[in-house]
């Protein structure tokens, strides 16, 4: 039987707290945690949506019940086809994440395996992901090649 299952709406406060580990590793965060409460409500809708574009896969803390040890989460997007994907969908992965008390026991490889098996089920033909250097062998690992990165960003 697989730790691995897809979390639910009653998940939505851990999935946040978990976000928070990844965002909190980076260089540069902000550690304030002032959205969550903004972003809890519109989180618990999309966990409670389960044919919708977004999906969060998750391991349940094994000595916490209620809390979870490691996330994934990501979306499928469609973009007009090109060469070598006709189709035009993509997944994107972002916010892996592993409680610091439970890393190094396969549950973000775990997780992975099973957003990417979600996202072959919808069709995508390639698959996205920013890596910071801590994870980058793992995404290496699992098959994903570093790309030069044009992405550029206007806030509305």
């Amino acid at each position: 039987m697989s730790l691995v299952r897809r979390a639910l709406p009653e998940d939505a406060e851990e999935v946040l707290r978990l976000r928070q580990v990844m965002i909190d590793s980076m260089a540069d965060a902000d550690h304030s945690t002032d959205w969550h409460a903004k972003s809890l409500p519109g989180l618990r809708a999309r966990l409670g949506e389960p044919d919708g574009d977004f999906a969060a896969f998750v391991v349940d803390h094994p000595e916490r019940p209620g809390a979870l040890a490691a996330l994934v989460a990501g979306t499928v997007d469609y973009r007009i086809g090109k060469a070598g994907d006709p189709f035009g969908t993509v997944g994107f992965v972002f916010s892996v994440a592993t409680d610091p008390g439970t890393r190094r026991r396969g549950y973000a490889r775990a997780c992975m395996d099973t957003l990417l098996e979600w996202f072959r089920e919808r069709g995508a033909g390639r698959v996205h992901l920013t890596a910071s250097a801590e994870a980058a062998p793992l995404y290496a690992d699992l098959g994903f090649l570093p790309k030069p990165d044009p992405l550029m960003e206007l806030k509305l």
